[in-house]
């Protein structure tokens, strides 16, 4: 059970293996790639594998959880990155190489990992955005999250004020529960309209 590998038309999901440092390096590198991610980005090989030991390694030896490099299916390198927390959350997001963007891919991946949630019994998603990164909403909206609040954040470790856009999708019918956690974490929340 424990992250299942998938394939769509173009694309191989996996885990991370400590192969992809180089690959996981090419990601988190890139400064576009990272803006609106928590982390700074990634100086060296060393860095990134201390990245891999902690956000991938110790995931993949809980009984379950969903971490995946995003590969194109005629290489097998990873690309991007696309993962769901086994936290309370379960908080959906994603990462990819710049020169990859604007093609489908993260949208075809993020489909694929909705559809496997879902059919393991996960009963809600979760995930957020920086107002200033429209595009990742896109994707949210394209696999069927519905945008429920906003809510403004002093963002750590770079440590300036953000406003996030909340999104869920919930898989057990029950369409009229939201997760108020970072609603009732930050005094500074409200609805827009979208």
């Amino acid at each position: 059970m424990n992250t299942p590998t998938l394939e769509t038309e173009r694309l191989i999901l996996r885990k991370f293996t400590q192969d992809d440092i180089k690959a996981l390096f090419l990601i988190l590198k890139d400064e576009q790639v990272n803006k609106f991610l928590p982390w700074y980005p990634m100086k060296n090989l060393e860095e990134t594998r201390k990245f891999y030991e902690e956000r991938y390694a110790l995931q993949y030896v809980q009984p379950q959880g969903y971490a995946y490099a995003i590969c194109l299916k005629e290489y097998n390198f990873p690309i991007g990155y696309i993962k769901v927390e086994m936290e309370e959350h379960h908080d959906f997001g994603y990462g990819l190489r710049k020169e990859f963007w604007h093609k489908g891919i993260v949208t075809e991946a993020a489909k694929a990992v909705v559809e496997q949630v879902k059919k393991d019994g996960l009963p809600y998603i979760t995930a957020t955005h920086d107002i200033n990164n429209p595009r990742s909403g896109n994707v949210m909206r394209k696999v069927g999250m519905k945008y429920r609040y906003s809510y403004e954040e002093q963002w750590q470790p770079k440590n300036f004020p953000v406003i996030f856009r909340m999104y869920q999708l919930n898989f057990d019918g029950n369409d009229n529960f939201v997760y108020k956690k970072y609603w009732d974490m930050h005094s500074n929340h409200f609805v827009e309209e979208l």
